[in-house]
């Protein structure tokens, strides 16, 4: 586990240049493009933040400095390889923004509440940086303090609604180490682009960073697709907010934010208690978001006799009728909702929560489901309402399943590591995200990570339920 508290001290030195705007690589067309239902969501008005390791390139097998690459249309190019990832990627980022023009213009919220992206060629902010360390000093980024990780993404200065330009929905941001390996630090905007709009993104970049002259997939905007119609009832919350629980650590003066490892022995043992206990199999996600529900709930001490809530990201793509075009990068996943009572939540065999979060993703799984969920929340814009959670709530998202780790080549081969920086949704103790491990770590093979904040007078009861769960045993049963 790594945790980390505010510090000015960094094991390294980064120079950082003056960051440039970088450009679509050809003309592309000058529009105001309109948002999705899903798109609109206040609550995805947010940046977030990932970060990309990769280790220093192998020349052994190259001979002259060039190689053959085959792009998508069957021709052989010879292309001359660049030792410099900031060189590389800056010029991939020029040529696929002409495929992802929207990406090069400016984001704003205009006065009649609806998001709108002015693709005026603005650019993509890019900064390119150099730290006077190697990348294994720094574990590869692998369970580093956060505060060690943030240099490493950066944010567009001067930025806020009230600019009447609007924001750049993306920042990008190279830094390389003295051992010839480097990070890319991705800033995107949620309300463009969801976990698999974003994937496609960067794996379009790099598919043009290694030969291809246009991407394998073609982006597709089409927005409309995913707006909702007002319902004729007004608006009412799912929840009454005095009924949900609270916590002696809230508000907190202090967050630190955790990052805790999961073999795949773990989840295979957490299986088997759950199937002894009930007969029914579950998956890796209804199970430990389970455990980690429960375990928040007890380093919180929430009270017993109050609500909480477990809300899950499912998506929708594939499961729309008419379906989504491939290509489609907005927003298309909607939450499957789970609400207990504290004390069922905490004393119930975890069998039975285990049960209801697959009840909830079934339901959620569903077209009806989403288009329900996409009506609901434009009755809610034009009604000028926003769903407010609390700290209570428990937003849980599986990354795992994005292939950013090791499908992502610039010529470096895939990145050793991915990790999220955390961001403030919900704010930052509502928000847990699954995802891959390094592909360094053998013993992590199959296994994943598990991200989340906590005060930090709460920190050290969930590592306490964490350590539980990776010493638990086939004859042990889950307290």
């Amino acid at each position: 586990m790594a945790t980390g508290k505010k510090t000015n001290d960094l094991p390294f030195l980064l120079e950082k240049k003056e960051a440039v705007l970088v450009k679509p690589a050809k003309p592309t067309p000058s529009e105001v493009l309109s948002f999705s239902t899903l798109d609109n969501d206040p609550n995805l008005e947010i940046i977030y933040q990932t970060i990309y390791v990769y280790r220093a390139k192998s020349f052994s097998s190259i001979k002259g400095g060039h190689h053959d690459l085959v792009s998508s249309d069957g021709k052989t190019h010879d292309l001359e390889l660049s030792s410099d990832p900031v060189t590389v990627i800056s010029d991939a980022l020029s040529r696929v923004l002409v495929y992802y023009y929207p990406l090069a213009g400016k984001l704003k919220r205009d006065s009649d509440g609806e998001l709108r992206l002015n693709c005026n060629s603005s650019g993509v902010p890019f900064l390119s940086a150099s730290a006077n360390c190697e990348l294994s000093s720094l574990d590869y980024l692998d369970g580093v303090a956060v505060e060690v990780a943030k240099p490493f993404v950066f944010d567009w200065p001067g930025e806020d609604d009230d600019d009447d330009d609007g924001r750049h929905p993306l920042i990008l941001q190279v830094t390389k180490f003295s051992c010839g390996g480097f990070t890319v630090g991705m800033a995107l905007s949620h309300s463009v682009c969801d976990g698999p709009g974003a994937a496609q993104f960067y794996r379009a970049m790099a598919e043009l960073a290694t030969g291809k002259t246009e991407p394998s997939v073609k982006p597709v905007w089409e927005r409309e697709r995913l707006v909702g119609k007002p319902t004729k009832t007004p608006f009412q919350n799912h929840i009454d907010k005095s009924s949900l629980a609270t916590s002696p650590h809230l508000p907190f003066t202090e967050i630190e934010h955790g990052c805790f490892n999961v073999n795949r022995e773990t989840i295979k043992r957490l299986k088997t208690c759950l199937m002894k206990e009930c007969g029914d199999e579950f998956t890796t996600i209804e199970a430990l978001s389970a455990y980690v529900w429960r375990s928040r709930f007890r380093a919180l001490q929430f009270n017993s006799d109050g609500k909480t809530v477990l809300s899950l990201a499912v998506g929708s793509r594939g499961r729309l009728d008419p379906p989504l075009p491939d290509g489609y990068y907005g927003n298309a996943f909607t939450s499957a909702f789970v609400t207990i009572m504290g004390k069922d939540l905490n004393e119930e065999p975890l069998s039975r929560v285990c049960k209801l979060i697959k009840e909830s993703k079934k339901i959620a799984c569903s077209s009806d489901y989403l288009w329900n969920s996409i009506n609901m929340f434009e009755t809610m814009r034009r009604e000028n309402k926003k769903l407010e959670m609390d700290d209570t709530t428990l937003f849980l998202t599986d990354w795992r399943q994005l292939g950013l780790v090791e499908e992502v080549d610039f010529g470096w081969k895939g990145p050793v590591n991915m990790i999220p920086v955390p961001w403030r949704v919900f704010g930052y103790l509502g928000l847990c995200i699954f995802f891959s491990p390094s592909t360094l770590d053998p013993a992590m093979k199959g296994g994943l990570r598990v991200l989340l904040s906590f005060p930090a007078t709460a920190m050290a009861k969930f590592k306490e339920e964490m350590d539980a769960l990776l010493n638990l045993g086939d004859d042990k049963a889950l307290a």
